[in-house]
């Protein structure tokens, strides 16, 4: 296995071992990313409930980012949200959940039931945690409407930053798919091997940025790939990506994030087929961008 611990914090988001450097290392590199993290039964799941029980949880986050090269943050793409130990939570939607390098949290959750919005967009009171003394809510956005979210830091018992580091970079381009390094035959002979290939995408998120963006890269699985033999094409379907404004810490705003799907080449084109949180309508665009191809042999 290569599963490392480049970071662990305290519960006061003290540092307990490794670095945040170690972390950015191993997100640049394309590193998979858990965190793990504990907490009582009755002072997060349900403060009514006589259980003082520690869980453990180890949660995945399926995209990656790296901002400014230096700063990690990672995002659950693929949760719907549970009440454990029993099921699901009450309404269907997403929990784009936001974990920073430092501990500060986020969360955005688009619905997916249709229900009718009952405000508008923007700042919002925020809600009663008084008892969570635990959680601390920094801000809240667009209570009321079809996609909430929020910044916040809960104090679980510790932070455990694990990476699966079995990424190696193949070959990469910039925005007019002009070769930098690598090799793109190497990244055609791990596809045909049916390696994992994985993306890492500089300044997906630039116009969500009001003025000049933060540079960054967005790290996300590749699904199903493809190779035009003739015109030495490849391009690729990734997997779910949330697209953030990019800040340090990385953070949910208004109008701030969106998500969605892409299919992105070598000849630098990212065809983006979005959907806004809010009404759940879908839009396409096009945009190219540096890209960095890693496989996992």
């Amino acid at each position: 296995m290569s599963i490392i611990t480049p970071l662990a914090l305290n519960g006061d988001r003290s540092v307990r071992s490794g670095s945040a450097k170690a972390l950015a290392d191993a997100i640049r590199r394309g590193g998979d990313l858990r965190i793990r993290t504990a907490f009582r039964h009755n002072e997060h799941i349900d403060p009514s409930s006589p259980n003082p029980e520690l869980v453990d949880e180890v949660a995945e986050f399926r995209q990656t980012l790296l901002l400014d090269d230096h700063w990690s943050a990672g995002i659950m793409t693929l949760r719907m949200p549970v009440e454990i130990p029993t099921g699901f939570g009450p309404r269907p939607s997403m929990s784009f959940f936001l974990y920073n390098q430092d501990g500060h949290q986020a969360i955005a959750r688009p619905f997916l039931d249709g229900q009718p919005a009952s405000a508008t967009l923007g700042p919002s009171p925020l809600d009663d945690h008084s008892a969570m003394p635990r959680y601390h809510q920094f801000d809240s956005w667009d209570a009321g409407t079809n996609a909430p979210s929020s910044n916040f830091i809960y104090d679980f018992e510790s932070y455990t930053f694990l990476v699966n580091d079995r990424w190696q970079e193949v070959y990469a381009h910039d925005s007019a798919g002009h070769p930098v390094s690598g090799a793109l035959s190497d990244l055609i002979d791990a596809f045909q091997q049916g390696c994992p290939i994985k993306l890492a995408i500089s300044g997906l998120c630039d116009d969500l940025a009001p003025a000049a963006p933060l540079t960054h890269e967005v790290f996300v699985h590749a699904g199903s790939c493809y190779y035009y033999t003739e015109q030495k094409l490849f391009l690729t379907g990734t997997h779910p990506v949330v697209r953030v404004r990019p800040d340090m810490p990385l953070r949910y705003t208004s109008q701030g994030w969106d998500f969605g799907w892409l299919v992105a080449r070598t000849d630098g084109e990212v065809e983006r087929w979005l959907c806004n949180p809010y009404t759940l309508k879908f839009e396409r665009s096009r945009t190219r961008h540096a890209i960095r191809w890693l496989i996992a042999p």
